[in-house]
């Protein structure tokens, strides 16, 4: 019998794949694409080295991690990287782009107890522009708020949180001593909501005017675009800024807001419908929209 030897080549087993080394100049475009992030103004439409750039993001992995990584070090959270929205990101709370609640304050020349109305005022801005949680989820869909609207919505909260309070006995009269522990609503019920002046011009203290700063803040941004001066200014929302409250969409302050049942109204105007029964529903203190406490 003859023996069979088996004379076919050896199988050759491949080489791993060696990762090509990084240069200078990936770094470059990884760092320029994360600063075209940062000016949330810019639309990739309108920029052919910033539309290359992120398609070689969706198209090359390696670059993509590289990107990432430089967002990381500079303390920055990539929310999305598409077209509709460029390349979006916020600032994680240790960063030196972060923007501050007691900063922004500051830079509206708000004393230090109008730092509760602020912050209400932008999750009132969010609350509205972004009512349901199918509204976050959907890519598609435009908020559209007005200021005199996010105003009459506070209010129209206020005293439904004033009427539970009563309900349950609550002192509704704050510490003489201690006017910081208001809750944020009682400041706003209190404060007039445009002034005192004889032809009613928007103050700045007052909560549409504290509202006009926030709008104006996140117009800035490239969250908002004006659309109209109808009912103290129209406002849309955009990508950036439906990526911005979906990544702060769980805070306690902007749940128990909603809870009080908002309705949305395509024109900007609020309604409120009945709540269900809860214990809790004091609004954060300094909560706000995209700040940092």
């Amino acid at each position: 019998m003859t023996e069979h030897v088996d004379r076919s080549e050896p199988e050759t087993v491949a080489a791993p794949a060696v990762a090509a080394a990084v240069t200078p100049a990936d770094a470059a475009d990884a760092a320029r694409l994360v600063a075209f992030g940062l000016q949330p103004k810019l639309q990739p439409v309108r920029d052919q080295e910033y539309a290359e750039l992120l398609r070689r993001y969706r198209e090359d992995p390696p670059f993509a991690r590289l990107s990432d990584a430089v967002a990381a070090g500079l303390g920055l959270v990539v929310l999305e990287v598409s077209p509709r929205a460029g390349m979006a990101v916020t600032a994680a709370e240790d960063s030196v782009f972060a923007v501050r609640m007691g900063d922004y304050a500051r830079r509206t020349s708000a004393d230090g107890g109008d730092r509760f109305l602020h912050g209400l005022a932008h999750l009132a801005v969010a609350a509205m522009a972004f009512p349901r949680p199918e509204d976050l989820a959907d890519d598609g869909y435009i908020g559209r708020i007005t200021v005199n609207g996010v105003d009459a919505f506070v209010r129209q909260a206020c005293r439904r949180l004033e009427e539970r309070s009563e309900e349950r006995g609550e002192n509704t009269d704050p510490a003489t001593d201690a006017p910081g522990l208001e809750a944020a609503w009682r400041i706003w019920v209190r404060r007039s909501a445009t002034g005192a002046t004889k032809d009613a011009r928007r103050l700045a203290g007052s909560t549409t005017g504290i509202i006009g700063k926030a709008v104006a803040f996140l117009t800035d941004s490239g969250f908002l675009q004006r659309t109209g001066d109808d009912n103290g200014g129209t406002y849309r929302t955009t990508a950036r800024y439906q990526l911005q409250v979906r990544d702060m969409a769980g805070s306690a302050a902007m749940a128990e807001l909603l809870e009080l049942g908002v309705v949305p109204v395509t024109d900007g105007t609020p309604t409120l419908l009945p709540a269900e029964e809860s214990d809790d529903l004091e609004l954060v203190a300094d909560a706000g929209l995209p700040f940092h406490s």
